[in-house]
């Protein structure tokens, strides 16, 4: 799709069945799964993973050593007697002051390495989205919703990032914490540590039972903020429909749903997530207090000296205070999983159909195309096209016509083989489509929509969009030749102007006749025009059309247009009805035969007269 000569915008007609977009969802996957693609995207940066490893190590180990130092301190004092080794007491003191200082500088600079990390993470998640975002089928485009798409790109990438930064650095350091405070306990008293046998796997049950609880409702909550964010894009592009028809109020209800629903979702999923670190923290509690009492027995009995408990219970909170840390943050680990699947459901989504292994590219086009027999349907049994026959001759004007969900502009889809075909062919010189690439066939093309595309840049830029390379002299050429050129003079940087917002700054018949400027400028052998004059007057219309047949001499074009009268010199006019073909001729021969295509003709022509 990207080397398509898209020159309209916006999704064009998809038939009756697809007009109702979905919000994007996929499949649930595997947790383990989800981890696994997230240590890849880590994996991508060895030497700052590598740096977060030794830093996190480094600081953990310093700050665990400070418990031991402690103990060894208070072993020097004699309880009984009252005596202190000073040097004892003086060195275990300077050395905690340097250890637990160096730990905290390690942490600050392990902090800057996760953040850097953790952004390029996210810039290269954001790139793999959107890199198979322009290599998905028009379809996917049809199905869901451009907001919902949005937020995954943004809310959903920026929680993974937020977890990354942050959850897992602290699950990392808890790994350490926990295990080096574990050996460091059995060093001491053996005999205590039998009472996290009791309490560890409990702490474990419960959280793992809580998890596959909560992991639901954050997906839910993901949804629910894709369908708002949705809604919301879909409501702020049709502002003036909505102030038009006096449908502010009724929109206002529906925001007021969606985001109650949204509000509703999240505060589910924070109210059942955050049951998790209070619990936990009451198991480890109860285990520092058989821990206390234990303890105690064994001081009495002689068999632990006063600092060693001291060292036991400090590691004993250490041991249980990251258990407890990464409790309370399961509920942001299960978010982050929620839009991790949304994420990599987007990188993941069935990219366009690859070419054929033998597939063409389509060389010196003569424009010979033909559609036979053509079955196509965009939902299975809600059939648009049956049975279609169509043969445009090298050079010729063929005009497609017919009411609404006759099938118009599905016949462009088939033709840029946007979709293909479900029985049938369509042929470019003899040589069926699904056998040349993709690439050389839409190159083949121009195409000019009714709803116009301008991006935010110069008038320049967006005239020579399709044509890289292009100089000031063929931009003006082509717009002379669309009659926008003493438009665009006007205006006080002439062709340096500056759209945005999608050319709000100028009229849509100034927006269209731009468009139509980017199709002459390309060296295209076939044309298609879906309703492009729809959005200028008569007389520009007209000239428009003259310059087009000059300028498309000898090539292949496509009209597809309501307007009947613009359409009277065409070399050849399809007429659809229900997806087939019900006539087919010249203007003259079609009215002559006093069939449908004259009832759809006088119709206009009553209209227009009253």
């Amino acid at each position: 799709m990207a080397n398509s000569n898209l020159i309209g915008s916006g999704p064009m007609a998809r038939g009756k069945n697809s007009g109702d977009k979905r919000n994007f969802s996929s499949a649930p996957l595997n947790k383990g799964r989800i981890f696994i693609r997230l240590w890849r995207y880590l994996g991508r940066n060895r030497v700052l993973l590598v740096l977060a490893l030794v830093l996190s190590l480094s600081s953990s180990l310093l700050a665990l050593y400070g418990p031991k130092l402690s103990g060894e301190a208070i072993n020097a004092i004699d309880v009984g007697t009252g005596q202190v080794d000073f040097d004892t007491v003086s060195r275990c003191a300077i050395l905690m002051a340097v250890f637990y200082t160096s730990a905290a500088v390690l942490t600050y600079l392990l902090n800057i390495v996760m953040i850097h990390l953790s952004r390029r993470v996210s810039k290269q998640m954001r790139h793999d989205v959107f890199e198979n975002l322009t290599a998905l089928p028009v379809g996917f485009f049809d199905r869901y919703q451009t907001g919902d798409i949005i937020s995954t790109i943004t809310y959903d990438v920026d929680t993974v990032n937020q977890s990354l930064s942050t959850d897992l650095l602290q699950v990392l350091q808890s790994i350490i914490t926990v295990s080096v405070s574990f050996v460091m306990m059995l060093t001491i008293a053996p005999a205590l540590v039998l009472i996290f046998v009791v309490t560890v796997p409990v702490t474990a049950l419960f959280t793992r039972w809580l998890a596959a609880r909560v992991r639901p409702l954050f997906r839910r909550r993901s949804a629910r903020l894709g369908q708002l964010n949705g809604f919301v894009e879909e409501m702020l592009s049709g502002q003036k429909t909505i102030r038009a028809y006096g449908r502010e109020e009724a929109v206002l209800e529906r925001f007021d749903e969606k985001n109650r629903a949204a509000v509703d979702a999240y505060t589910v999923a924070e109210a059942n997530g955050t049951i998790t670190g209070p619990s936990v923290t009451c198991i480890n509690n109860v285990s520092l207090a058989l821990l206390c009492v234990f303890g105690s027995l064994l001081f009495l009995q002689g068999r632990i000296g006063l600092g060693d408990l001291s060292s036991f219970v400090q590691y004993s909170r250490k041991f249980s205070g990251p258990i407890n840390e990464v409790a309370n943050i399961i509920s942001e680990l299960q978010s982050a999983i929620a839009a991790a699947e949304r994420v990599f459901g987007l990188i993941d989504a069935e990219p366009e159909a690859a070419d054929a292994a033998d597939a063409a590219v389509l060389r010196q086009v003569r424009g010979d195309v033909e559609l036979r027999n053509v079955d196509f349907s965009y939902v299975p049994g809600c059939p648009i096209i049956q049975n279609l026959e169509l043969h445009a001759k090298p050079g010729s004007l063929t005009a497609i016509v017919g009411p609404t969900g006759a099938g118009k502009t599905t016949i462009i889809n088939l033709l840029m083989r946007f979709y293909d075909v479900e029985g049938g062919a369509v042929c470019v010189d003899g040589r069926d489509v699904r056998t040349v690439t993709r690439a050389s066939l839409r190159r083949a093309y121009t195409m000019v929509l009714q709803d116009t595309w301008l991006f935010h840049g110069t008038i320049f830029e967006n005239i020579a969009y399709g044509k890289p390379g292009a100089t000031m002299e063929d931009v003006v050429r082509a717009a002379k030749a669309a009659h926008i050129h003493s438009s665009i003079s006007r205006l006080p940087q002439g062709y340096d102007t500056v759209l945005s917002d999608n050319g709000t700054s100028i009229s849509k018949g100034q927006k269209q006749l731009l468009t139509i400027a980017r199709a002459m400028l390309l060296d295209a052998h076939m044309l298609i025009l879906d309703e492009a004059t729809s959005n200028v007057d008569t007389r520009t219309e007209q000239q428009i059309q003259a310059a087009m047949r000059e300028l498309m001499k000898d090539k292949t074009c496509f009209v597809i247009a309501h307007r009947l009268s613009t359409i009277q010199s065409a070399d050849h006019i399809l007429v659809l009805n229900q997806g087939q073909v019900v006539e087919q001729g010249s203007h003259e021969s079609l009215m002559a035969r006093n069939g449908f295509y004259r009832e759809l003709y006088e119709a206009q022509f009553d209209t227009v007269s009253s």
